[in-house]
């Protein structure tokens, strides 16, 4: 287990939530990858996009693996410019985790959750690294990162 992993597996014990930190040998980087690892279907899985508003701070839009985030509807909702997407740099800064590896919560962010994710009862996210996944319940997901559910797919 690597030191990113370990980092968010202490917060998962720390914060009693209930989910599970599971590593691979390959890659579950892209969505594809991920599904492959675990043996699920793509539609298991959910994405972490990690946005940066005009004032920096960071807001992550977590989708289903086969939806687009879609960053206009994310800056009308929160009365700004519509935000950019994070750099590889920005992402390992503002979440303490490598780009391909970030975790659903664990970290200081404005968590956005597009209702097609709680149309699943179990989803699997980034586990730290390339190489890891979470599976949670998509209600322990909610209590985990405090998110708001918007529509904020394209």
């Amino acid at each position: 287990m690597n030191p990113y992993e370990e980092k968010l597996l202490d917060y998962i014990k720390l914060r009693q939530i209930q989910a599970k930190l599971l590593n691979f040998k390959q890659s579950c980087h892209s969505v594809a990858e991920a599904a492959q690892a675990v043996g699920a279907s793509p539609e298991d899985l959910i994405k972490n996009i990690c946005l940066i508003d005009q004032k920096g701070n960071l807001i992550v839009a977590i989708v289903k693996g086969e939806d687009r985030v879609d960053p206009v509807k994310i800056g009308v909702f929160l009365g700004n410019e519509t935000p950019r997407i994070a750099k590889p740099a920005e992402i390992l800064e503002k979440t303490g985790y490598p780009c391909g590896g970030v975790p659903s919560f664990g970290y200081p962010a404005h968590f956005l959750i597009d209702p097609r994710v709680m149309e699943k009862e179990i989803v699997y996210t980034g586990g730290g690294s390339p190489f890891a996944l979470v599976k949670i319940a998509t209600t322990e997901l909610v209590k985990a990162n405090q998110g708001q559910i918007l529509h904020i797919r394209k």
